[in-house]
């Protein structure tokens, strides 16, 4: 996977003006796109859209500052349509629009070329299993709230804490299915960058055929293969700490990579004040 990614960045920087075909870099490693991306996210910390646009800004800001032709030509070479498109674009990486920066040399806000490398890692083993599940649904409370990676997400926080002492009981009363117990659903692309929308689901897992009550919110999940992480220690922090585990060691080590679906929090054990917890954390995989 640390080759793979390593090849994807090269080939944007080879073709910094064009769209790179992220899927048959995907198809040729054995991977799927689903996958690469969601890697690239994980370890690098942005999405690799997000990291492509800010390398054409970052050469694209060598030729404004140099004086080279005109704004729209260098607009065209790096993918946009019109002056305006790369002046919107250009403004949101630097700061600054290309005619300022022509002008006054800066500011600029360079993005150094990603590069990824194996160090030694996983001196902890991770305490994982894998499990084959039928088609289940989540059902519970939804809400779009913003992605936070590390911390306490005060958006869900306050989602839960809306929700009444009895709600909590009766979703309990409906669990008929692992994941066991009030679940933590998170819902996002595979590209979702720290302060992008995400749906948060507070509920529980049933069966498929399971009679549901309309005023509650529903996420259809396909059969399939689970990779369960468990952590144990102070919360939210261990939790996190596993989850870029997963990303950064478990599998780049093992042949399974991620599949479309949404990332499941089972809390099995905590303390009254939620200070600590054992928690499973369920992620949708397929063999490589």
């Amino acid at each position: 996977m640390i080759a793979v990614l390593n090849r994807l960045v090269d080939l944007v920087e080879q073709h910094v003006g064009e769209d790179v075909d992220v899927a048959a870099v995907a198809r040729s490693a054995g991977s799927s796109e689903y996958h690469l991306r969601r890697m690239f996210s994980s370890l690098a910390g942005m999405p690799l859209s997000e990291y492509v646009r800010r390398r054409r800004m970052t050469v694209a800001a060598a030729e404004v500052v140099r004086g080279e032709g005109d704004l729209l030509g260098i607009a065209v070479r790096y993918g946009y349509g019109s002056a305006e498109a790369f002046g919107r674009a250009f403004k949101a990486v630097h700061g600054a629009g290309p005619g300022d920066v022509r002008r006054d040399g800066g500011p600029l806000r360079a993005q150094p070329q990603v590069r990824f490398r194996l160090t030694v890692e996983g001196s902890e083993p991770m305490d994982t299993r894998i499990v084959e599940r039928p088609e289940f649904r989540l059902v519970g409370h939804a809400a779009r709230v913003p992605l936070i990676y590390e911390g306490i997400n005060p958006h869900i926080q306050a989602h839960v804490a809306r929700l009444p002492v009895e709600e909590h009981a009766r979703l309990k009363e409906l669990a008929d299915t692992e994941p066991a117990g009030l679940l933590a659903v998170s819902d996002s692309e595979p590209e979702a960058a720290e302060g992008s929308d995400l749906t948060y689901l507070h509920g529980v897992a049933v069966t498929a055929d399971s009679p549901v009550s309309a005023d509650l919110d529903s996420i259809p999940v396909a059969a399939g293969t689970w990779a369960v992480f468990r952590s144990t220690g102070n919360y939210p922090d261990a939790l996190q700490r596993t989850w870029a585990a997963t990303a950064a060691e478990w599998f780049p080590s093992n042949p399974w990579r991620l599949r479309p679906g949404p990332s499941i929090v089972s809390v099995v054990d905590r303390a009254d004040d939620f200070s600590t917890a054992v928690t499973d954390l369920w992620l949708p995989i397929e063999a490589q």
